[in-house]
């Protein structure tokens, strides 16, 4: 019979923790081929050190993440700490929310933010490559038609864990597909070169993104992405956000941040990028992060 490992590791949750915005962040395809989410856990396919693994969360009253890794393979020595880690990246325990609501509780915009969403933390990809592959699939196009291209890549591909959850691509396996093929999966010529080109510069810089993100490794990513033809600001920024959890990336190009802004400051007329990028600039290293308040902004909600 093939071999087969089980991880497991708990991780206590901090007061009111949302377990919510976790899962509905992992409950985007109806179809649930990568991800199974309900109320109170989620399962999704992964490689792990390019072995099938099946990763569960199960929140047990918003106190503790009771999380397992099922490889279908042999572990390896340092895949206890490693889980943990990934585990509270994508649960976003190690995002400093406290330090930025503490500053800006007060603040008479963001302050508004706070009190709608206090505990807002940043749902994140298992890892890097899923998270930019996914910002270049939704340039320009509605999130259900981003799903859609997103499900047929990973059936294309067609990695499957024992369990019969279909496991995200890594930049390996995509990389070997042909431009003509990725076409009929519903990408663009422009979104083919980008993720072909984010393919390569994911394998040639593995060690880098594995990081700790920091200003310096971040800047080296920003400008390796940057000459990539096809990948702007918008895409690098929410890629680092969604991947690395990295909070400071400014998301001006974002219509929904520009948008939710423009109600925020109560303007008549619509805000450009760079008027959005000037408002943003002051509350770094939290402006990705000010942003995701913005996303779940909802005037309709009075003042406290």
């Amino acid at each position: 019979m093939p071999t087969s490992t089980l991880i497991e590791c708990s991780l206590k949750l901090p007061d009111a923790y949302r377990a919510k915005d976790i899962l509905g962040f992992n409950q985007r395809d109806p179809l649930a081929i990568a991800e199974i989410v309900d109320q109170q856990s989620l399962s999704k396919g992964l490689l792990w050190h390019e072995q099938l693994a099946r990763l569960t969360i199960q929140f047990k009253d918003n106190a503790v993440a009771e999380v397992q890794l099922a490889i279908d393979g042999l572990a390896a020595s340092d895949d206890q700490m490693t889980l943990q880690a990934k585990a509270k990246g994508l649960l976003g325990l190690n995002q400093d929310i406290e330090g930025f609501e503490l500053a800006y509780k007060d603040h008479p915009q963001l302050g508004l933010l706070i009190a709608q969403n206090s505990g807002l933390r940043v749902p994140t990809c298992a890892t890097f490559f899923e998270a930019i592959t996914w910002a270049i699939t939704g340039q320009q196009i509605s999130v259900n038609a981003a799903v859609s291209i997103r499900r047929k890549l990973i059936q294309r591909v067609g990695v499957e864990h024992s369990s019969g959850l279909l496991c995200y691509p890594d930049a390996k396996r995509v990389v070997n597909i042909e431009a003509g093929a990725l076409r009929q999966l519903g990408y663009s010529n422009a979104k083919v070169k980008a993720l072909l080109g984010v393919s390569e510069m994911v394998l040639a810089h593995q060690a880098l993104l594995e990081l700790t993100p920091t200003a310096e490794t971040v800047t080296e990513i920003y400008q390796r992405l940057h000459e990539i033809k096809g990948i702007g600001p918008w895409t690098i920024n929410y890629a680092l956000l969604r991947g690395l959890g990295w909070l400071d990336g400014s998301l001006q190009g974002d219509a929904g941040v520009r948008r939710s802004l423009q109600t925020l400051l109560r303007l008549t007329d619509k805000l450009s990028e760079q008027q959005t990028q000037d408002w943003l600039a002051p509350f770094s290293p939290w402006r990705a992060l000010l942003a995701a308040h913005l996303w779940q902004y909802d005037p309709s909600i009075p003042p406290v």
